[in-house]
């Protein structure tokens, strides 16, 4: 990868991981790691154009069918793509299904952007993790093979005891903190070619555990708030991102648009760029 690249366009697909959940802005949008890099490179490329066509909840099909084809028409620099996570997080998880989709996007990304990048997405050390660890390794081996095979490139997070730390995590146990998204956005920027601007892999500093009465709490707060109603999407065929496009698709007329800074000298926030039209 060349250091010190220069790239004019981004476009992210995939989840809620991507969508930005959960680093929660005070008018209630979602940030998240993919605006954070955007506003970055907008800082060094006047002209800069964003689209972020993620949607929570998404599972790898649906991202392929609603998200890789608008995503490619666009030819931007950079095309990230993470998917397939909330299969493998699902009862019933047809792996063989999961390799083929993610398979067909990378086929159609890779051609259509200057570089595509590819994911090991991090997770959040406890049972959870244990228990979907062999799906998930099957799908980051894959994901290295993509990449070999297509020329991606691979922003490596899985495993990194900074991003297991359960203090990265938001109460929901699923997405990361606003710290988190930060350092993935600094690991996709260093996987750019870009140089270093802090270290991502840092440990949390120590901290006292809390005590035993204060994780039931937080345990029993979990249950109620978030596992359970996961529980129930899951048993009636919903999903959080049912009725949602992604941040810059423009539903009613069936296609995605470019934002750019509003002063390319101080792009500021993502959220308040402005739209690209024709």
């Amino acid at each position: 990868m060349e250091m010190n690249a220069s790239y004019t366009s981004l476009v992210a697909v995939g989840d809620s991981f991507t969508e930005g959940m959960s680093d929660l802005l005070p008018d209630g949008s979602y940030r998240g790691w993919a605006d954070v890099l955007a506003s970055r490179l907008a800082a060094r490329t006047p002209g800069f154009r964003y689209a972020n066509l993620a949607v929570r909840g998404k599972l790898i099909g649906q991202i392929v069918d609603e998200q890789v084809a608008v995503a490619a028409s666009l030819q931007p620099d950079v095309i990230t793509l993470v998917g397939g996570l909330n299969d493998t997080l699902r009862p019933k998880c047809d792996m063989g299904m999961v390799r083929g989709r993610l398979e067909e996007a990378v086929e159609r990304l890779a051609p259509s952007c200057k570089t595509l990048v590819l994911m090991r997405s991090p997770g959040r050390n406890g049972p959870v993790m244990e228990r979907f660890r062999p799906r998930m390794e099957e799908l980051f081996s894959l994901v290295g093979d993509l990449a070999d095979r297509h020329g991606a490139v691979v922003a490596d997070l899985y495993g990194a005891p900074s991003l297991g730390d359960p203090r990265m995590w938001d109460v929901d146990r699923l997405h990361l903190t606003a710290e988190g998204h930060r350092r993935v956005a600094e690991a996709v920027w260093q996987a750019l070619g870009l140089p270093a601007e802090s270290d991502w892999r840092t440990p949390m500093p120590a901290s006292v555990p809390a005590r035993w009465a204060q994780r039931r709490i937080d345990d029993v707060r979990f249950a109620r708030q978030h596992l359970m109603p996961w529980i129930g999407r899951r048993l009636t065929g919903r999903s959080s991102g049912d009725g949602r496009a992604g941040a810059q698709f423009d539903a009613g007329l069936g296609q995605a648009f470019w934002i750019t800074p509003e002063d390319g000298a101080v792009p500021g926030p993502v959220a308040g760029w402005r739209r690209l039209d024709g």
